[in-house]
């Protein structure tokens, strides 16, 4: 049976405009959410999520302690006007504990988690909109995070959705068409070009497998870039506030003196 919509017209252009590998539009903020130790709001496309990280601290439970390193918990929740199912996905819907479970295992290895043994780092994710890539948007939206607390990571992790229509492999996927085509979702480190994580919803085809793993790393470069671009910015905006007050600070003391 053939697609009620077309995913790939003639001109090689999607449903939303887009040539097969360009990427939706990304927006970061890196502002402070509330009482977090970092926190970070990620859009790709119409898909939004806010990531919010507490610790390194002293666990609620003991027997959870970990004596050795960081105990990673990663809770997700999904906002009730986030998605136009009628069907609400409470906490305890598998989809989204299969999204924590998979949070939690790829950034175990490349959190510094030994730094801070016997203690948790919490990760509270929350699905504001979705429309497609939600995994790649909690996993990019977890490393902004992580780095906006000053947890220590070996590397970024940058995840990307990745799909074959018919013979055409797409990058970053909406909902329209994760819902049509055979999809993975891969998450790269780039300094070492390791794999953190290759996550399959569907089966596809291993010929057509490769290319798109390939097509991701290079997906995952780019999302580098803006999110590296939005870290060092908001560094830069810390330390010319800090300049500021400083200078401020520095004004009273001499008015004082005087």
């Amino acid at each position: 049976m053939g697609s009620r919509v077309e995913i790939l017209n003639e001109g090689g252009y999607r449903s939303d405009g887009r040539r097969q590998f360009e990427l939706r539009d990304i927006t970061i903020n890196l502002a402070q959410q509330g009482q977090a130790d970092g926190s970070a709001i990620i859009t790709h496309g119409l898909t939004q999520v806010l990531v919010s990280v507490f610790g390194p601290r002293e666990g609620k439970l003991r027997s959870q302690a970990i004596h050795d390193r960081a105990n990673i918990n990663v809770e997700v929740n999904v906002a009730a006007f986030s998605t136009g199912e009628r069907r609400r996905r409470g906490r305890g819907d598998k989809r989204i504990l299969e999204i924590g479970a998979t949070i939690k295992s790829t950034f175990e290895p490349v959190v510094q988690t030994a730094l801070y043994p016997r203690t948790q780092i919490d990760v509270y994710v929350t699905v504001l909109q979705q429309d497609g890539g939600l995994l790649q948007a909690c996993i990019n939206g977890t490393t902004l995070a992580l780095i906006n607390a000053g947890i220590p990571m070996l590397d970024f992790v940058c995840a990307v959705t990745g799909g074959v229509h018919s013979t055409s492999p797409m990058l970053d996927l909406t909902t329209l068409e994760e819902n049509d085509v055979p999809h993975v979702t891969v998450a790269m480190m780039p300094k070492t070009g390791k794999v953190a994580l290759v996550t399959m919803e569907t089966r596809l085809h291993v010929d057509r497998f490769e290319e798109i793993f390939r097509l991701a790393g290079e997906a995952g470069k780019v999302l580098h870039r803006e999110m590296k671009g939005a870290v060092m910015g908001r560094t830069s905006t810390l330390v010319n506030a800090m300049g500021s007050q400083q200078s401020v600070d520095k004004d009273g003391d001499e008015q004082m003196m005087e």
